[in-house]
């Protein structure tokens, strides 16, 4: 078993979707055999859409838009693309407790800290996946609550993969051609669109400090 900490991996041009899928696959068959560290990957991809295994196809509205890639994680559909940093999240769980729904939880708890990093307040909906920030007075006729950071997960023998989308700054109108994460009733939204003007490398350093926070960093 490698005694490595956890490495971090940062892409600053895009990365094809399949190509991301099969490094992850490698690192995850790596994690477990032991021959290589824990890794979290932060990079972007072109713009496309993802079917979760829970995808409805009726809620995939302009089919021809995007790309569209079935994977293997969790949920329904989501977009990824330019101005959206994505966290590919591949840790082993036989070494943290093998606990799933804590798992998930504490990738909650790093999206919310990273955004009150940005005095962004980040929150759960009992029943809806991700994270949403309330816009709005609660009980007026503009409130509303919007989506800004996307979860899915798949596990491998108790190693994680795939992981977490956050909107900086993405072109939102791309999401119009899903149902995001099979939810209809509310929007998407994005740093940018909160008002914050924060670069991908000011969000990258953020990410890791969370990170540490919230998972530590395990040796051995």
């Amino acid at each position: 078993m490698t005694d490595q900490g956890v490495e971090w991996r940062i892409s600053d041009t895009p990365v094809a979707y399949d190509a991301a899928v099969a490094v992850m696959e490698d690192r995850v068959a790596a994690i477990r055999a032991g021959t290589a560290p824990e890794m979290v990957w932060l990079l972007e991809h072109p713009p496309l859409y993802t079917a979760g295994t829970s995808a409805d196809p009726a809620e995939l509205t302009d089919p021809d838009r995007f790309p569209v890639h079935k994977t293997g994680r969790g949920g329904r559909y989501t977009y990824h693309g330019p101005g959206q940093r994505v966290g590919y999240v591949m840790l082993d769980l036989k070494r943290r407790g093998e606990d799933v729904r804590a798992f998930v939880c504490d990738l909650e708890n790093w999206i919310i800290q990273a955004l009150a990093r940005f005095n962004v307040t980040g929150e759960r909906r009992d029943g809806r996946v991700g994270i949403w920030v309330s816009r709005g007075a609660p009980g007026s006729k503009l409130y509303r609550e919007d989506k800004i950071a996307a979860i899915g997960v798949r596990l491998r023998k108790w190693v994680t993969f795939h992981g977490m989308s956050l909107n900086i700054e993405p072109d939102l109108s791309h999401f119009d051609g899903i149902v995001p994460c099979g939810i209809a009733e509310h929007g998407v939204t994005s740093l940018v669109d909160l008002g914050i003007t924060a670069s991908t490398p000011e969000v990258d350093v953020v990410l890791r400090q969370t990170f540490e926070d919230v998972f530590g960093n395990p040796q051995g």
